[in-house]
C-alpha cells in the first residue's frame, strides 16, 4: 500500500520553532542586558522582573517545544510506517500551542502570573496547555496503534516516556484556586508546594527538554551520520533507568531548605546515580559517529550533533555535581546555576535543534541546503557563544559563593555590603551579553540560511509504499507472560526493598548502597529479560507491545514522584495545626500578589540556610512553618539581591518607599529597576474577599468573619502605612496604590504573630524578630561550612540601609 506522510505539519513547527526561538532569544539578550545595565529597564511592562519569565518560557516552550513536535510528528510517522491519522487534531495541536503561546507573551509583561518557576501561567493558559497536549497525545498514541510496523524503535520509547511524564507533571504543579479570570492560588502552599514545584521544574527539564530530544537524537544522528545506533543493549539501559532515576531528583533544588531531609538525601542520591545513564546514552550517541568522523569536518550537520551530544554530556555531568550538597551550599541562588541551564539550553537543546533543521528542511523542500559555508559558521559563531556566557557565569557564580561568605579578620562578614558583590561581577555580565548575542546572531544566521533552502525548492510530503499489518495473524506471547514476568517481577521486590530501606532512615551510605543496586539490577534486568534458546528477548516482546510498554513506562515515572511526593501532601493539614505562624492580613495578600506581579521573586530568595555566615547577613534560620500560608512558596532559585526572609519590620516604611521609587537613592551601585508605576496603580479593594475564598479552599484558615471584613481591614491598614508615610517623610501617597500594600507585605515577611493590626481588626498583626537575635540552631548537623565560621563567632556586621540591600 502506498501512504503519503505528512510532513506539513513538521513544516509548520520547524517554522515556528525559529520563529519563537529568535523572539525567545532576543528577550534573553535584554535581560542580559538589564542585569549589567539597569537603564534598560524600559518601564512596567518591559522590566526583568516581567521578561524573564517571558524568556525562559518563550525558549523552552515555544523554540525547544515546536522544534520536538516537528522531529516527533516526522520520525514517528517513518518508525511506525503510517500516516498521522488524524491531520486535523494535528492542525488544532498546532495553532493551538501557538495560541497559548502568544497568551504568555500577552499575559506575562502585564503581570500575570503564579510566580511558579517554569509553571508561571495563569489557570486558564494551564487549562489550555493540558487541552492541546492530550490532543498531541491521542494522535500520538492513535498513530502507535496503527502502525505498520510491528517493532517500537528506541526513539518512540523516549517519546512515551515524553507523553506520560509531562502530563502527570503538568496537572499536578498546576492544580490551583482560582480567584478571578486572570489570579489564582497554588492548591500546594510553604514546604508542600516547594517540593512539587521542584519535582515539576527539575522533571520539565527531564521529560521535555531532554527525554524527547534524546529520541531526536536516537532517530536524526543515526540518519545523518549513515550509521546504526552503537549500542541497542545500552540504549535499553540508558532508557530505563533514565525514565526511572530522573523523577526522583527534584529536591536536589532545595537542598539546605527548609525541605525534610529525607526528602534532599533522596533528591541527591538519585542525582548522583543520574551520571551512569545519562553517560551511557551520551556515548551512545558519540559512538554511533565511528566511521564518520571524517564528515564531521564538513558537514555542519554532523558538527552540530557531535557538538550537541557532548553538551549533554558536559550538562549531565554538572548537574549531579552540583546536586552534592557540599557543592551546592556554594553554587545555590549564584549565576552558576544560570551558566549550567544555558550549556544545556543553548548547547544541546540549541545545537540538535540546528542540526535537525539543517538535515530536514531540504529534505521537506525537495532541494539542497543554501549555504554549508553559513551553517558551519554559525556552528563556531554558536559555539563561542556558548563558551563566553558559560563561562562568565561560572566564574561569577563562584565569585558570589566566595564573597558572601568571606570572614573578616576580625569576626564578621568581610563583605557586609551586598552591592560589593554586585559591583565585582559586573564586567561577567557584559561578557555574558556577547556571548549570548553572538549565539543570537548565529541564530539568526541559520534562520536565514532556512528560508533561502525553502525558497529555492518546494513542499514536498514523501510517499513510500508499506506492507498493512494485520495483528490478528501475529502469534503474540500473553500479556500476562509479560506483565509477570521475572524481569518485572524480580524489579518490582527490588524497588519494594529499596523504598522500605529509605523509610527505615538507615545510614546514608547503607541507603546510597541499595539504590545503586537496585537501579544496576533495574536497568541489568531490562536489559536481559527472559532469553529464549531460539526466540527474542524478553524486551524485545515488550517493544513490540504498545500499550504494555506504554503502561510499564508509566509506572516507571509514577513511583519516584508517588513515593516523594503524597507523604508531604498527606501531612501538611497536620504541620498547619500546630503552627504558631498566621494567615496573611488581606492588605499584605494584595502585597504579595504585587511582589509576585512584579517578577521579585526571579532575583530574590526568602530562606536563609543554616550556614552561619548567611545568619549574620540576614537573620533567623528559615524554619518550614515560616512559608506554611505561602501560596506558592518563595524560596528562590537567585539571589541577584538579599535574602528577604526576615526583611520584616527592619526598615522602616519610607526606607521601603525611597527603595522602591529609586533603589540607588539607598544602595549605590544596584541594578534593581525603579518602580514608580507602583504609586499609580491601584488597588481594588473589593476583591479581597475573593482572594480569601479562594485561599482558604487552598487550606488557609480564613474564618467567614475574616473574609467579610477584609476588604475593610485592607482599607483600614492602607490607611495607617500611608499616615505613616505622611508623618515620617512628609510623602503623600495613595492608600490604595499598588507600593503601598507591597510595603505592608515586606514588613510582614519573617514575622511571628502579635497583636490586632489596628484596634477592633480580626486579623493580627505579626511582629519582627528582635534586632539581633541570635539565629536559631540549624535543623541539619553542623556542616563543613559552619565549622569553618563556627570558631570565630560571626557577629552581625552594623549597617545602614545602603550597605545591605539592593
Amino acid at each position: 500500500m502506498n501512504i503519503t506522510y505528512n510532513d506539513r505539519i513538521s513544516r509548520q513547527f520547524i517554522a515556528a520553532s525559529v520563529i519563537w526561538g529568535i523572539v525567545g532569544m532576543l528577550v534573553g539578550a535584554l535581560v542580559a542586558l538589564q542585569m549589567a545595565h539597569w537603564q534598560a529597564n524600559l518601564g512596567e511592562w518591559l522590566s526583568f522582573g516581567r521578561l524573564r519569565p517571558l524568556h525562559t518560557n518563550a525558549v523552552i516552550f515555544a523554540f525547544v517545544g515546536n522544534m520536538i513536535f516537528a522531529g516527533v510528528y516526522y520520525s514517528s510517522q517513518r518508525l511506525l510506517k503510517v500516516r498521522i491519522p488524524s491531520d486535523r487534531l494535528a492542525q488544532i495541536h498546532f495553532w493551538g500551542w501557538q495560541l497559548i503561546i502568544v497568551a504568555a507573551a500577552i499575559t506575562l509583561p502585564l503581570g500575570m502570573t503564579q510566580g511558579k518557576e517554569y509553571a508561571e501561567l495563569e489557570w486558564p493558559i494551564d487549562i489550555a496547555i493540558a487541552v492541546v497536549w492530550l490532543l498531541f497525545a491521542f494522535n500520538f498514541f492513535w498513530m502507535i496503534a496503527r502502525r505498520n510496523e510491528k517493532h517500537m524503535y528506541v526513539a518512540l520509547w523516549f517519546y512515551i516516556a515524553t507523553i506520560v511524564a509531562i502530563t502527570v507533571l503538568h496537572v499536578v504543579n498546576s492544580l490551583a484556586i482560582p480567584a478571578s479570570l486572570s489570579k489564582s492560588y497554588s492548591l500546594f502552599g510553604g514546604v508542600q508546594d516547594a517540593l512539587v514545584q521542584w519535582w515539576y521544574g527539575h522533571n520539565a527539564v527531564a521529560f521535555f527538554l531532554t527525554t524527547p530530544i534524546l529520541g531526536i537524537m536516537y532517530y536524526f544522528l543515526p540518519k545523518a551520520a549513515e550509521r546504526p545506533v552503537f549500542s541497542y543493549r545500552l540504549s535499553i539501559v540508558h532508557f530505563w533507568a533514565l525514565v526511572f532515576l530522573y523523577i526522583w531528583a527534584g529536591p536536589h533544588h532545595l537542598l539546605y531548605t527548609a525541605l525534610p531531609d529525607w526528602a534532599q538525601t533522596l533528591g541527591m542520591v538519585f542525582s548522583l546515580m543520574l551520571w551512569a545513564p545519562s553517560w551511557g546514552g551520551m556515548l551512545n550517541g558519540l559512538l554511533t559517529l565511528r566511521g564518520a568522523w571524517d564528515r564531521v569536518r564538513k558537514d555542519p550537520v554532523l558538527k552540530f550533533f557531535a557538538a550537541g551530544v557532548t553538551f549533554y554530556g558536559m550538562a549531565t555531568f554538572e548537574g549531579p555535581l552540583l546536586s552534592i550538597k557540599s557543592v551546592s551550599g556554594l553554587a545555590h541562588y549564584t549565576d552558576w546555576i544560570i551558566g549550567h541551564v544555558h550549556s544545556g539550553a543553548l548547547g544541546w537543546n540549541g545545537f540538535m535543534a540546528a542540526g535537525m533543521f539543517y538535515w530536514l528542511v531540504p529534505r521537506l523542500y525537495g532541494t539542497k541546503l543554501h549555504s554549508t559555508t553559513a551553517a558551519n559558521y554559525h556552528f563556531y559563531i554558536g559555539t563561542i557563544g556558548i563558551l563566553l556566557y558559560v563561562v562568565a557565569m561560572w566564574v561569577s557564580g563562584i565569585t558570589q559563593g566566595l564573597m558572601w561568605r568571606a570572614e573578616a579578620e576580625g569576626g564578621g562578614l568581610l563583605y557586609a555590603n551586598f552591592v560589593e558583590t554586585l559591583i565585582a561581577i559586573l564586567p561577567l555580565y557584559w561578557i555574558r551579553l556577547v556571548g549570548g548575542t553572538l549565539y543570537l546572531v548565529g541564530f539568526v544566521g541559520m534562520a536565514w540560511n532556512l528560508y533561502k533552502t525553502a525558497r529555492s525548492g518546494e513542499a514536498v510530503d514523501e510517499q513510500v509504499e508499506v506492507v498493512v499489518r494485520d495483528p490478528k495473524n501475529e502469534q503474540e506471547v500473553p500479556w500476562r507472560e509479560l506483565v509477570l514476568g521475572t524481569p518485572v517481577v524480580l524489579t518490582a521486590i527490588v524497588m519494594g526493598l529499596t523504598i522500605a530501606v529509605g523509610f527505615l532512615d538507615f545510614a546514608g551510605s547503607t541507603v546510597f548502597m541499595v539504590l545503586a543496586v537496585s537501579a544496576g539490577l533495574f536497568a541489568t534486568l531490562l536489559l536481559w529479560g527472559r532469553r529464549d534458546s531460539d526466540g527474542p528477548s524478553w524486551h524485545r516482546l515488550v517493544e513490540g507491545r504498545g500499550l504494555i510498554f506504554t503502561v510499564l513506562t508509566i509506572v516507571a515515572v509514577l513511583v519516584g514522584g508517588v513515593v516523594e511526593i503524597v507523604p508531604a501532601i498527606v501531612t501538611s493539614p497536620e504541620a498547619r495545626k500546630v503552627s504558631e505562624n498566621v494567615p496573611y492580613h488581606p492588605l499584605e495578600i494584595e502585597g504579595r500578589d504585587v511582589y509576585l506581579r512584579e517578577g521579585c521573586y526571579t532575583c530574590h530568595s526568602q530562606m536563609i540556610r543554616p550556614f552561619l555566615w548567611e545568619s549574620a547577613r540576614y537573620g533567623a534560620v528559615s524554619r518550614d512553618v515560616d512559608s506554611v500560608f505561602d501560596h506558592p512558596f518563595q524560596w528562590g532559585s537567585k539571589r541577584t539581591g538579599p535574602d528577604l526572609a526576615r526583611v520584616g519590620g527592619k526598615y522602616s516604611n519610607l526606607w521601603h518607599y525611597e527603595h522602591m521609587r529609586d533603589p540607588r537613592a539607598i544602595a549605590a551601585g544596584s541594578n534593581m529597576p525603579s518602580y514608580p508605576h507602583l504609586l499609580k496603580r491601584r488597588v481594588d479593594f473589593s476583591e479581597m474577599p475573593s482572594k480569601l475564598r479562594a485561599l482558604k479552599r487552598a487550606g488557609v484558615p480564613y474564618s467567614a468573619k475574616q473574609i467579610a471584613a477584609s476588604a475593610t481591614s485592607a482599607e483600614e491598614a492602607a490607611s495607617l502605612i500611608a499616615a505613616d508615610l505622611k508623618s515620617d517623610g512628609g510623602v503623600s501617597v495613595a492608600a490604595d496604590s499598588h507600593l503601598v500594600a507591597l510595603i505592608a507585605f515586606l514588613q510582614r515577611v519573617g514575622k511571628v504573630p502579635s497583636e490586632p493590626v489596628a484596634q477592633g481588626s480580626v486579623f493580627p498583626r505579626a511582629q519582627a524578630v528582635p534586632e539581633g537575635a541570635v539565629p536559631e540552631p540549624a535543623p541539619n548537623p553542623a556542616t563543613p561550612e559552619q565549622a569553618t565560621l563556627g570558631p570565630i563567632h560571626l557577629k552581625p556586621a552594623a549597617h545602614s540601609p545602603s550597605e545591605d540591600q539592593l
